[in-house]
């Protein structure tokens, strides 16, 4: 509905979602809710799945308005394969069953061509099985590695990209030794966590203890005492949206901020802001996209969303940038393979490459190629610290 934000925010101060309609600066790319079950020929549809509730919610906006984006720019283009490139946003925070079966109706009518979006690792592994072998899937999630069903691309980090080299860089300055995990209750923490335990030793250190709890979880005091206890040079931070943010703020207010330091692999701007400031010392994320980057395509990228959307848009992230480089790269595959067609897709995903806030980009293995940094945070703002070695092997 234009002039209001259907995302809930539960935890901080991000900005509102500015008005989603249609306006004088770029045709809003996404269809009607009467088209969206019509096949049509002269448009691709794309389903765009990001989340519009739970814990990950809060990046609603961002991701949906960075989509709109690099939609309005594949269009202004020409489109793909000379049509139109439409949106169909779909609730990736419902439950996955829920997702899959949704996006999975959508295909079999034929209202989207294309899958692509920002959401949780137990809705891809719902989803990749139903829809994967149909239409490509653009997922664009960090994740915890391992994905090779045909058809699915991926333009993401993954453990061996973030997590070990940040861990070895801190290992070596700030001389962690002891590490403490704090995780969400599903695969990506889970997996995650399995690579963590084997980094650490690679570290000279160890993983003193872990601690998993449910998605959408407000009580953080078990978790805190364990981490007290255990003596832990640093935390790694496993936890989404907005259960990483009254983390951030609990672990502050229990002192625990003065002694030991917290990395994680999904903390972006607008989580850093919902935190406050007094809740980030000490704070280290790592990805391959920070909104501080001082680069002329991030700068670029700013421009463009600040001039289509205002100066009061939701903040930009790695999250939400994520999904602008999966409808670009989306579009280029099926620009490169000449055909919607997911197999002809898959075989010549090697030769595409695209071009973004991030630079140019290119597919090996099915997995985006990309540089991946550590940050520091400096109040409600992320400092660049490091370029991250580039892993040896495949995601």
């Amino acid at each position: 509905m234009p002039g209001s934000n259907p995302y809930a925010h539960p935890v901080g101060p991000v900005p509102a979602s500015p008005n989603t309609g249609a306006g004088p600066r770029g045709a809003d790319p996404r269809p009607r809710p009467e088209d969206w079950f019509r096949a049509d020929d002269s448009t691709v549809s794309v389903a765009l799945v990001f989340p519009m509730q739970g814990p990950a919610g809060m990046f609603g906006p961002t991701c949906e308005l960075c989509a709109r984006l690099a939609a309005e720019e594949v269009n202004r283009a020409g489109g793909v394969l000379g049509r139109e490139l439409r949106l169909v946003p779909v609730d990736g925070g419902a439950s996955p069953d829920r997702v899959a079966a949704e996006v999975e109706a959508l295909v079999s009518v034929g209202a989207v061509h294309g899958v692509t979006g920002w959401h949780i690792s137990s809705v891809r592994r719902a989803l990749a099985p139903r829809v994967a072998h149909r239409v490509p899937y653009v997922y664009t999630a960090l994740y915890e590695g391992g994905e090779r069903t045909e058809g699915v691309f991926l333009t993401s980090e993954t453990p061996a990209d973030q997590l070990l080299p940040a861990m070895r860089l801190l290992a070596g300055e700030r001389r962690v030794r002891g590490w403490f995990v704090v995780g969400n209750d599903y695969v990506w923490p889970r997996r995650t966590a399995e690579a963590a335990r084997r980094y650490a030793r690679r570290c000279r250190g160890r993983v003193v203890g872990e601690c998993y709890l449910p998605l959408g979880t407000g009580d953080f005091s078990g978790a805190l005492r364990a981490i007290e206890r255990s003596g832990a040079d640093a935390v790694i931070m496993l936890l989404v949206g907005s259960d990483a943010v009254r983390f951030n703020r609990a672990f502050a207010a229990a002192g625990l901020d003065q002694r030991c330091l917290r990395l994680s692999t999904l903390m972006d701007e607008n989580m850093l802001l919902a935190s406050g400031a007094a809740a980030t010392g000490g704070l280290y994320s790592t990805a391959g996209f920070f909104a501080s980057l001082a680069t002329q395509e991030n700068l670029d990228f700013h421009g463009q969303y600040a001039g289509r959307f205002g100066v009061e848009a939701p903040q930009l992230g790695s999250l939400g940038e994520s999904c602008y480089e999966g409808v670009l790269l989306l579009a280029a595959l099926i620009e490169r393979a000449g055909t919607l067609d997911v197999r002809a897709i898959d075989a010549a995903a090697g030769a595409v490459w695209y071009e973004g806030p991030r630079g140019r980009l290119r597919l090996s293995g099915r997995h985006v190629r990309q540089r991946v940094y550590l940050a520091e945070a400096d109040g409600l703002e992320f400092t660049v610290v490091a370029e991250l070695p580039t892993p040896v092997g495949s995601p």
